[in-house]
């Protein structure tokens, strides 16, 4: 890849030294759906740019639950892991690739040496943090003060959009490990909406009405 490309994928980065530093010292990597890039405990190797494609940002307790945070798409790091990287600590969350993905592996040591001489990156990931922490207020509202329909419908709408499809291949027992509950309570929602017309149910696969987030709002 050159800087001209790598430059298509990061429009933000403009600086020539910092796009060659990125290529010479970082690693491109085709990454498939399912693929465990960061684990709770175990310490954050690199700090991974998506250049396509997603990655899932969860929580986990003792227990093993899972708490979704958010996507990681293009152009877009994972503020998480620049923590841990800063301050040499394991990490605490769970990073999972969602669909058929291309990042830049950026080494831990790298970090810092950027940081240091390049604005552009300083600013980056300033903005990554900012972003970051707006959408993990946003996860801890949903959990605090709503009601599990409508967590279950809001993350219907956002799997929608990161999909660009209306049409989820998922199951009751993933959407529940992802909302903190159990599969028995994921049917029963599901199937209130489907009451309504507002999705079909098939197996593994939920069909979502165009207007889906247009009725969800009234």
């Amino acid at each position: 890849m050159t800087t001209e490309e790598l430059k298509t994928f990061l429009p933000e980065f403009t600086d020539p030294r910092l796009l060659e530093t990125l290529l010479e010292k970082g690693q491109i990597m085709k990454l498939e759906p399912g693929k465990v890039l960061m684990e709770p405990g175990k310490f954050v190797k690199m700090v991974p740019i998506v250049l396509e494609g997603s990655i899932k940002v969860m929580r986990m307790d003792e227990d093993g639950k899972e708490l979704f945070l958010y996507y990681l798409d293009a152009g877009e790091t994972c503020a998480l892991s620049l923590t841990c990287c800063s301050a040499a600590r394991p990490s605490e969350i769970k990073a999972v690739v969602e669909e058929p993905t291309t990042i830049i592996g950026i080494p831990v040591s790298l970090h810092e040496q950027l940081t240091d001489e390049f604005k552009q990156w300083k600013d980056f990931v300033s903005e990554t943090y900012q972003s970051r922490f707006h959408e993990m207020l946003v996860a801890l509202d949903a959990v605090a003060f709503k009601r599990m329909d409508e967590r279950l419908m809001r993350y219907i709408v956002t799997k929608m959009k990161q999909h660009k499809t209306n049409e989820l291949n998922t199951t009751h027992q993933e959407i529940a490990n992802e909302l903190g509950t159990s599969r028995e309570v994921i049917s029963r929602l599901l199937k209130q909406l489907e009451k309504k017309k507002w999705i079909e149910l098939g197996r593994n696969v939920i069909y979502i009405r165009d207007d889906f987030e247009e009725l969800i709002s009234k």
